[in-house]
């Protein structure tokens, strides 16, 4: 796979594949910039070196058809007003109206296109349709690693069509950030796996114990774990029919020599509010009409000391219903673990990467991940397919 910096781009059409799917207010106004800006290294490079630059990206789930709510027509501006460059909107990605605006380009110009699921192709992956997005260019770029999980025609059939592809800087760093981490990392290794579920993140688990030196579990998916070990968990969310695979991990682990970390003390409550009252108890000492919400302060001792001397952490799912401040804690105390270690340190998933923004660190974490399901589908173990594509 080519990078970006190695390829010639000068006084060519580029094609960049991007994630500019931003939540959006009632008013249809941009509420969050960050994806738009974590576009602006790659175009700006592009501009640089006399390219002509076509954007195009999804935004929401129109279903192959044109729905005015979901137009990226909004986010043109945001755009243009980050990169200190006009940027026009094209109302369409295909066809004529991208053509002729693709052809009024000059060397360094930058355009939007519209909404690429608006046509059912591209969700298909349909290569009649990713043939029309390769009459636009010269190179292709993907550079949108949250969709990268995903086959679509705007990032695997389209580089069938055009002559010269390669990821952009957002896309490389995703790679190379993910592949020090896990292919030859600096040890100790520590995984923190968080998050409601352990049947969301069955793969991974099974996929880190053979890579990892520290395995840390939180979350509501700890449940189902110290329910395999015989403990009562009251009403905590617990996955009944995962018990036996709980046990076949925790086996595992063991096996591996994996030190394997669960709750040891829980902050519980009768319901999951802000104003609900709560206690710190044992995990042997949970109340049958309790349910645990966050970690307890022995937990969040022993996480920490974990994370603080590992000298490499992969963050994926908070460690508790941060949202709310009683149950805030255990994430957020991670958190400062992560930072006081000096390790690298690489955090994907919405929920963690919003937990940490919360906390006023985010700038001294190694790397955020942009794309929370294309994240998780790399701790399984899996290719994706719009890089695979690359290659």
């Amino acid at each position: 796979m080519k990078y970006l910096d190695q390829v010639e781009v000068s006084g060519k059409r580029v094609f960049v594949r991007v994630d500019f799917n931003v939540p959006m207010d009632k008013s249809g106004n941009v509420k969050d910039d960050t994806r738009v800006k974590a576009s602006l290294n790659t175009v700006t490079y592009l501009r640089e070196k006399g390219a002509r630059v076509i954007v195009a990206s999804h935004l929401g789930r129109p279903k192959g058809k044109r729905v005015e709510e979901f137009s990226l027509k909004p986010v043109a501006p945001v755009f243009s007003a980050l990169l200190k460059k006009d940027v026009p909107f094209i109302d369409d990605c295909i066809g004529e109206k991208a053509l002729a605006a693709v052809a009024a380009m000059k060397a360094g110009d930058v355009i939007l296109l519209e909404n690429l699921r608006f046509h059912p192709g591209e969700d298909k992956n349909d290569e009649a349709f990713a043939q029309e997005l390769a009459r636009l260019c010269d190179v292709y770029i993907n550079d949108a690693f949250a969709v990268s999980h995903r086959a679509a025609a705007s990032n695997t059939a389209i580089t069938k069509f055009v002559p010269v592809c390669a990821a952009g800087f957002l896309l490389k760093n995703e790679i190379e950030y993910f592949n020090k981490a896990m292919g030859d990392p600096a040890r100790p290794l520590a995984a923190i796996i968080g998050g409601a579920k352990v049947s969301d993140k069955i793969k991974v688990l099974e996929n880190v114990i053979d890579r990892v030196d520290r395995l840390v579990v939180g979350g509501g998916m700890a449940f189902t774990f110290l329910k395999a070990q015989g403990y009562n968990v009251g009403k905590s969310l617990c996955e009944t029919d995962m018990l036996d695979l709980a046990g076949t991990i925790l086996d595992k682990a063991k096996a591996k020599n994996v030190q394997f970390l669960l709750p040891v003390d829980v902050v519980i409550a009768r319901t999951p509010t802000a104003d609900a009252d709560v206690k710190i108890v044992d995990i042997k000492n949970i109340p049958d009409d309790w349910m645990g919400l966050d970690i307890g302060p022995a937990t969040i001792a022993t996480f920490s000391e974990a994370v603080k001397s590992a000298r490499t952490i992969v963050w994926n799912g908070p460690l508790g219903m941060f949202e709310l401040a009683p149950f805030s804690a255990g994430t957020f105390q991670l958190v400062d673990a992560a930072v006081a270690s000096g390790a690298l340190t690489i955090v994907g998933g919405g929920d963690t990467d919003t937990a940490i923004h919360k906390t006023g660190k985010s700038d001294r974490i190694s790397y955020i991940s942009t794309g929370g399901g294309a994240f998780l589908e790399l701790l399984e173990g899996k290719t994706l397919p719009a890089v695979a594509a690359l290659g």
